[in-house]
């Protein structure tokens, strides 16, 4: 019997031309978190490759999972250019129905972020001496959210470069 080995060991690089979405994809990621990614790719390459089904008869690999890793690669022209629009792919054998829980299980177990672990991240940057607009720009949050992280930490010290007013009573 032949030892399993995961496909992650055989990343093949795919001319992103040659790579098509599938018809079934639930996942919706928000325009923020999309130019996060883009980011991501940018700052630190493709750490992961996206999951594929080769289908023989087109010459053509079927996205099972990294839609918007795929999606970034066709919309960054510096991304394109710099990774010579080769995208990283692995290859999976699985019928459709297989294929689609195959991109569920991709989907749901990246899970999502604590919120108390999102403002420990939050204290710590900024106990590190990372400004605010360092933390929004690399963590890709807004001011609203990274002002209700500091909050929910209740740490006096992320905000002691603030000025704040107070309001007068108008009564």
């Amino acid at each position: 019997m032949e030892e399993y080995k995961s496909p992650v060991y055989n990343v093949i690089a795919v001319p992103v031309e040659k790579v098509r979405a599938n018809s079934y994809n639930p996942n919706v990621v928000a325009p923020p978190e999309m130019k996060l990614l883009e980011i991501s790719i940018w700052e630190d390459g493709y750490t992961m490759p996206c999951v594929c089904y080769y289908i023989a008869d087109e010459d053509c690999y079927e996205l099972v999972d990294g839609y918007h890793r795929y999606c970034v690669m066709k919309n960054s022209q510096r991304i394109y250019e710099r990774e010579k629009g080769l995208l990283p792919v692995v290859v999976i054998e699985k019928d459709l129905s297989n294929r689609m829980a195959s991109t569920i299980r991709h989907n749901r177990a990246r899970g999502v972020h604590s919120v108390e672990l999102m403002s420990n991240i939050v204290s710590e940057l900024t106990k590190s001496g990372m400004s605010d607009s360092w933390i929004m720009r690399n963590i890709g949050m807004d001011k609203d959210e990274l002002l209700r992280l500091k909050q929910i930490s209740g740490l006096a010290e992320l905000f002691a470069d603030k000025e704040f007013s107070v309001a007068k009573n108008m009564g």
